[in-house]
């Protein structure tokens, strides 16, 4: 067994050693107990990358990843069509485990995904090394693959380095049925976690991160039952908390700390967590704010705590002082501290939007999760939003940010595909389109000003105070380049359109048939595909 990793130095490189260790011999205890691990279920035909969503699945579901699927059909619903077009879903929990503190993260899966998400995660600022537990066919269908992956985080397990090893199942892994769910719990008092997060199964990396988090919550939730457990790094809070779920700006849980403070509760801790100790504290509160509203497996763990779930966010005026009613009332807050909290609050962010005025049409699209947030707060900010597009799914938790939005004139698109992006784009022609990267290409392409949402949006406050002004200046910033779109579309023309793109040595001639030869083939083989979906 062979694993695989990046050349960098640091706790997970120092404590995977090369030469063999007997793992029988260091867990007999251990194995004594465990169940016995069921080879077959490890097998299938060796389903590669190449195979369609539906054959993945169906080989999932016949080597018993039935109840995995279908609780991830139940949490993250598709429809209406397939799943939006994103990065790889395992980005998403990937990104949550290497931002811990102590854990160590473990991919097994085509070697090409391994490479493609250990390269995103790094672009994305991760300085963690990332595991690799490497398989070919035969080890794939003999059930060797599991084997090794056992002897990974054995090896792994060093109380003196982790308090936790996530290993993560991708595509081909989940379809051939490979059985995290065998690993120990715990070894050395490290926590073993494994999941599966296939492409063909979670449809965002926004929801594999509720993946991670809501399996952590349960582990944790778990532990409490059973006992004391760790304080949090700073102590208990003297004030009763309020648990944020949803990654969001650095400076917005400040900030809604602020705002809860009259209301005699502080903010606690962030879900998706820092370090493990925090899970006990996000399930130690009076209630759970549902920032974003996707988080179905992390929403169960706080509703089998007892916990209260309040929807939407402190954005912008309206939003601000029906979230604190909210929250106020969940926590059984009297009638004269909520009251004191809106008239300190409410008037300060009415003026902050009243200063920094946005006078445009937007639309705005999406896959973090805070998209019908950001459009509320555009809108109170004065601008016209007459579409907003989503890769997560409808939820009870968005529903009063989805009315709200309905009743300033806004068309909410849940699921939304890059098809339907584009035709806002085409239809209500704006004069600012935020969006996603391929969105923000077309857009730009249209001499229509545009800012990516993840890098440009996501990377300010949006709540309270803080969150009111803050997209004024860049969103405005980017409509005055509308005169140097303007200019570009002048100077360069049709040139390098359509069929005319590239580099010719001849003026190019539109081949119109030609086209609509290739265009009759890619539908045919659409429906195919479709009709052995069916199958």
């Amino acid at each position: 067994m062979t694993v695989v990793l990046p050349r960098y130095a640091g706790a997970i490189a120092d404590s995977v050693v090369n030469d063999e260790i007997d793992v029988d011999a260091a867990t007999e205890a251990q194995d004594a107990a465990a169940p016995a691990i069921n080879v077959a279920a490890t097998k299938a035909d060796g389903l590669g990358c190449h195979a369609g969503a539906a054959e993945m699945k169906a080989a999932a579901n016949a080597a018993g990843k039935s109840d995995i699927l279908d609780r991830y059909a139940a949490d993250y619903p598709k429809g209406p069509h397939d799943q939006p077009q994103s990065m790889c879903p395992a980005f998403g929990s990937l990104r949550v485990g290497l931002r811990m503190r102590r854990t160590a993260t473990i991919l097994s899966g085509s070697a090409c995904c391994v490479y493609g998400l250990t390269f995103v995660s790094h672009f994305y600022g991760a300085r963690r090394t990332v595991g690799y537990v490497p398989f070919n066919s035969e080890t794939l269908v003999t059930g060797k693959l599991f084997e090794d992956i056992r002897e990974a985080v054995f090896k792994l397990a060093d109380p003196e380095h982790y308090d936790t090893i996530i290993i993560t199942n991708l595509c081909v892994p989940t379809a051939s049925g490979v059985p995290l769910d065998l690993l120990p719990n715990e070894i050395n008092g490290v926590r073993i976690i494994g999941i599966d997060v296939p492409g063909f199964g979670v449809p965002t990396h926004a929801e594999a991160k509720d993946v991670l988090a809501g399996a952590m919550l349960e582990y944790a939730r778990k532990e409490v039952e059973q006992g004391p457990v760790q304080a949090p790094r700073g102590g208990r809070s003297e004030r009763p908390t309020v648990t944020l779920v949803g990654e969001m700006f650095p400076a917005d849980p400040v900030g809604i700390g602020m705002m809860l403070e009259p209301l005699g509760l502080a903010a606690g801790p962030v879900v998706p967590t820092r370090e493990w100790r925090e899970l006990y504290a996000a399930l130690d509160c009076s209630v759970v704010a549902a920032i974003h509203p996707f988080y179905k497996a992390s929403f169960r763990q706080f509703d089998l705590a007892g916990r209260k779930i309040v929807g939407s966010a402190p954005v912008g005026h309206d939003g601000t002082e029906a979230w604190l009613e909210a929250i106020g009332t969940a926590c059984n807050v009297s009638r004269e501290k909520i009251d004191a909290a809106k008239n300190r609050f409410l008037p300060m962010i009415k003026s902050a939007l009243a200063a920094k005025p946005i006078n445009a049409r937007i639309t705005v699209s999406g896959y973090e999760g805070s998209e019908l947030l950001v459009a509320r707060l555009l809108i109170e900010s004065g601008a016209d939003v007459p579409y907003v597009g989503t890769a997560c799914p409808r939820t009870e938790w968005s529903d009063a940010d989805r009315q709200w939005l309905e009743a300033k004139g806004a068309r909410v698109q849940y699921r939304a595909s890059l098809e339907q992006d584009y035709a806002a784009i085409d239809e209500f022609m704006p004069q600012l389109a935020i969006g996603t990267t391929p969105v923000v290409q077309k857009a730009k392409q249209m001499a229509i000003p545009a800012l990516y949402f993840t890098n440009l949006i996501s990377a300010r406050p949006l709540f309270g105070v803080a969150g009111a002004g803050s997209l004024a200046q860049v969103v405005n910033a980017a409509l005055g380049n509308q005169a140097r779109f303007d200019e570009m579309k002048d100077f360069f023309g049709e040139v390098g359109q359509g069929y005319a793109a590239g580099v010719w040595e001849d003026t190019p001639k539109d081949n119109v048939p030609f086209r609509e030869k290739y265009k009759k083939q890619i539908e045919a083989m659409a429906k195919k595909r479709k009709s052995e979906e069916m199958i």
